[in-house]
């Protein structure tokens, strides 16, 4: 299968695949495609098969707000191409995940490659998902092939060594390898607390490995944007 994103910062994935091969999304994510794409909806990957699978699926689509269901298009009997637009302004990056497994924020998954399975993803420290700003339950992309992830405003990548932290504000980490740990540091000084501007925590990652950060997280979007709208009666 061949892709490119185009048109950012309103972008859109377009994937051409040959003959056979097929491609998976959440439900509601095609934007257009040729007539040759087929499409099936079944039960999206992960969490094992038969009625325990199904449970678990279901139950992961309760603590993600995603839902159970994927949607599976293939080309038959010939070339296809299928489009993906985003949904918020920004960016899609891909990752391969028989390189490393990513851990991103729920809002971001987009498609993937069939060999891709995505799985819960719980912190380790539970205030660092209550406070940290980037949720307790995120999502893990594991297996073999390629994701396809959404990202909020543009895009900036740290390698970060072991031991290497960055501190992050809500809502800024869009993405991160499996190998890095997350953890909530808190703003020292009261004054800084009160004033600053910042809340009271940080996100501290954690090396080693790679992260992703987003430029326009949604709710600084709707922040700025929220005195201009006009609500009626």
């Amino acid at each position: 299968m061949q892709y490119e994103v185009k048109n950012a910062p309103l972008p859109v994935l377009i994937c051409r695949l040959e003959a056979g091969e097929a491609v998976e999304c959440q439900k509601g994510a095609m934007s257009w495609m040729t007539p040759t794409m087929q499409m099936q909806t079944n039960l999206g990957s992960g969490g094992g098969a038969g009625l325990l699978g199904a449970l678990g699926k279901m139950a992961k689509s309760a603590v993600t707000g995603e839902s159970i269901f994927r949607n599976t298009y293939s080309a038959a009997g010939g070339p296809g191409e299928i489009a993906f637009a985003s949904t918020f302004p920004g960016d899609i990056i891909c990752f391969d995940t028989s390189a490393q497994p990513i851990v991103a924020q729920k809002s971001a998954y987009l498609a993937n490659t069939i060999g891709v399975n995505m799985e819960i993803f719980f912190q380790k420290k539970i205030g660092a998902g209550l406070f940290g700003g980037e949720g307790f339950i995120m999502q893990k992309f594991t297996g073999k092939g390629m994701v396809f992830l959404e990202i909020n405003g543009g895009i900036v990548e740290y390698n970060l060594a072991p031991g290497q932290s960055m501190l992050i504000d809500t809502g800024y980490l869009a993405a991160m390898e499996a190998t890095c740990s997350m953890d909530i540091e808190t703003v020292k000084g009261v004054g800084n607390v009160l004033l600053g501007g910042e809340g009271l925590f940080n996100t501290k990652v954690t090396g080693p490995g790679r992260i992703w950060l987003q430029t326009m997280p949604a709710n600084i979007l709707a922040n700025a944007i929220q005195p201009y709208i006009v609500t009626g009666s």
